[in-house]
């Protein structure tokens, strides 16, 4: 059963796929999700907590979804072009994820404005999390590149030369931002196969004794 805060975001975010964020009325959303606007302001503090938040989770989730990607016991490169496949799929059909990825807030969005600094903590540690700011794109394709690298890594019996995750790190880098460019400018041919071209230099880890 979802907490009141995921059910208040669950029901914003419903709000949103019919309204305009400049329509989406704080009272409507608290009774949406069945609990009191004392609940709601509570857990977001006002409007633009809300907002935060909703981007937050929308970036939580993404990064939860490389991660699962990035477990799959599949060969570098495939992993690399799950994510980059997954990651233009996900930012078509979430229009909060697209604009996280991209820096481009249309006006139906809730574009996630800073915490004001005399602003009193957030009771929530989840909201304070959220109040703390959002990632810019730039940000999100670091932690990527970052978690791939570390992904592929991971499967190695030894460790890598300075050079050999240099150019690991490149590589993951550039099959994460050709994704953000399919998501910026769609294009007809597939990002995954374009991303096998791009990396398949990256090199298959040889399994350990434990992931036999």
């Amino acid at each position: 059963m979802p907490t009141a805060r995921e059910s208040l975001l669950n029901a914003a975010l419903a709000a949103l796929a019919e309204l305009p964020w400049s329509g989406v009325r704080m009272v409507d959303v608290a009774s949406a999700a069945g609990v009191s606007r004392q609940t709601l302001y509570n857990e977001f503090g006002s409007k633009d907590g809300l907002a935060r938040a909703l981007a937050r989770r929308e970036a939580d989730t993404y990064l939860y979804g490389v991660d699962q990607l990035l477990a799959e016991r599949t060969a570098p490169v495939d992993r690399l072009a799950a994510v980059a496949e997954w990651t233009v799929g996900e930012a078509r059909s979430r229009p909060l994820l697209r604009a996280l990825l991209t820096g481009c807030w249309g006006e139906r969005l809730p574009v996630p404005r800073p915490a004001r600094r005399d602003a009193p903590a957030a009771g929530v540690p989840a909201q304070r999390r959220a109040d703390a700011g959002l990632p810019a794109p730039s940000d999100v394709v670091t932690e990527v590149r970052d978690r791939s690298q570390a992904a592929l890594e991971s499967g190695r019996p030894q460790a890598r030369t300075a050079e050999e995750s240099a150019a690991l790190a490149q590589r993951c880098e550039l099959a994460v931002r050709l994704a953000f460019s399919f998501v910026v400018a769609p294009a007809g041919e597939g990002v995954g196969q374009l991303v096998r071209t791009a990396v398949a230099g990256v090199s298959v880890p040889t399994p350990t004794a434990g992931d036999r």
